[in-house]
Formats: structure tokens, C-alpha cells, sequence
């Protein structure tokens, strides 16, 4: 499967999902390649520090991701993307190779309501290939109180994109976690709530990976 992480809105949190979903995706058993299609390569780095048997790629520009993305995905069970916060090209070639888009906003009616306009080049690859990508879009960088209104709620359905239940908080041991070359899991008790975010809402939106891993060790446990 072919992850993209798109929005074509900057800092939202993008970067942080890829990197915690490549490595929540070793975690359980799987192989993965991460493919870094920003260009400003910083998942690529934090990807090959915090976890150096993931295999980081970087594809910058829409050529190249039309051409390799695919042979990516034959070599792995999951190619997760970062994709760019701008480059509508770059983001349509992207989602015409994905199977799933996960969508990171931040939490506001403003950021929702600007979702129409950051999700067009996804409404085009959809119209293209019959629905595919599939897409979630999943709230970051929210606040430890938020409260996800009726409005904000009804902003996402009258884009006809589900919304993940799980939310990544505003936490400072995101920010920190590049630069210690970690991911949230590796770094102590005091990213232990990061932890759990994160490991809830990959759960949520990828059930059959931890169904196939629960099958797996059964398996193993009865030989």
C-alpha cells in the first residue's frame, strides 16, 4: 500500500505523521520504505536517525514519483510519502500513484473550511481513478482541551472525507523529536501520552495491520 501524507498547506503537522506512521509501521512487522517528496527532505533525515532499517527515499518531483513510486511499492508492504506543502504538481502526481491520503489539519473552522481548496488536487486524482485515493483526514497540532465543534464536524462531511476520531495534541516533544533523531516511543516516560496518541490513532485508520500482526503471533504462539 501507498500512504500519502498531503496537504498542500504548510505546517500542519505533515512531516511528524510520516515519520511516527513509517515507524509505527516497522513496529508491527512491516516492510516499509519511506519516500520523502518534499523539498525541504527533513523527514528523510529524521527517518534515517530515528529508525536506520527503514529504508528513506527522496523523490522530488512529479516525474520521478509517477515513475518510481510504484517499483517502491512492489519492494515493500508499505511506501509511506511526506508529501510537499505547496507544489500542486508535485502533490497531483503523488495522489495519482496513492492508495490511501491521510489529511492533516489543524483544528479550526478556518483550517477546515481552507480544506476545499487543499483537497482539490485530491478530488481530481479521485476523479481520475474512481474513488482512489481513499482519504481520512486526521486533526494535528490541536489543544490539549479541544473540543471538535458540530460545525467543524460538518465542515469535513460537506467535503465527503471521513475524520479520524483520534487527534495528535499540540505537544512539545513533537518539536523535539527530530532533533534527538527519535521518534515519540524511544524517548522516555515523558513522551509516553505522545505514545499512545499516536499508536490509537494508526489503530484507527490501519485496523488490518494489527489484525494481520495479532494473527501473526497466534500463529507462532500455537507452533
Amino acid at each position: 500500500m501507498i500512504i500519502a501524507v498531503a496537504n498542500s498547506k504548510g505546517g500542519v503537522g505533515k512531516s511528524t505523521l510520516a515519520v511516527h506512521l513509517a515507524a509505527w509501521l516497522h513496529e508491527q512487522g512491516c516492510r516499509v520504505t519511506l519516500a520523502d517528496c518534499d523539498t525541504q527532505q527533513s523527514s528523510s533525515e529524521w527517518i534515517r536517525e530515528a529508525v536506520p532499517a527503514i529504508k528513506a527515499v527522496r523523490l522530488d518531483n512529479p516525474d520521478t514519483i509517477l515513475n518510481e513510486l510504484p517499483s517502491l511499492g512492489q519492494d515493500a508492504d508499505f511506501v509511506v510519502a511526506d508529501g510537499p506543502g505547496s507544489q500542486t504538481e508535485t502533490s497531483r502526481a503523488l495522489l495519482l500513484r496513492a492508495d490511501l491520503a491521510i489529511v492533516p489539519c489543524k483544528a479550526s473552522m478556518l483550517e477546515i473550511r481552507a480544506l476545499a481548496k487543499a483537497t482539490e488536487v485530491l478530488r481530481q486524482a479521485q476523479d481520475i481513478r474512481g474513488g482512489i485515493p481513499k482519504a481520512v483526514i486526521v486533526l494535528s497540532m490541536v489543544g490539549q482541551h479541544y473540543r471538535l465543534t458540530q460545525d467543524m464536524k460538518d465542515a469535513a462531511t460537506a467535503l465527503n472525507l471521513p475524520l479520524a476520531a483520534k487527534a495528535m495534541i499540540l505537544r512539545q516533544i513533537y518539536a523535539d523529536a527530530p532533533g534527538q533523531g527519535s521518534v515519540v516511543w524511544q524517548m522516555g516516560s515523558r513522551a509516553k501520552d505522545a505514545a499512545h496518541e499516536v499508536d490509537d490513532l494508526f489503530r484507527e485508520i490501519l485496523p488490518d495491520v494489527v489484525k494481520k500482526r495479532l494473527a501473526v503471533s497466534r500463529r507462532a504462539a500455537n507452533t
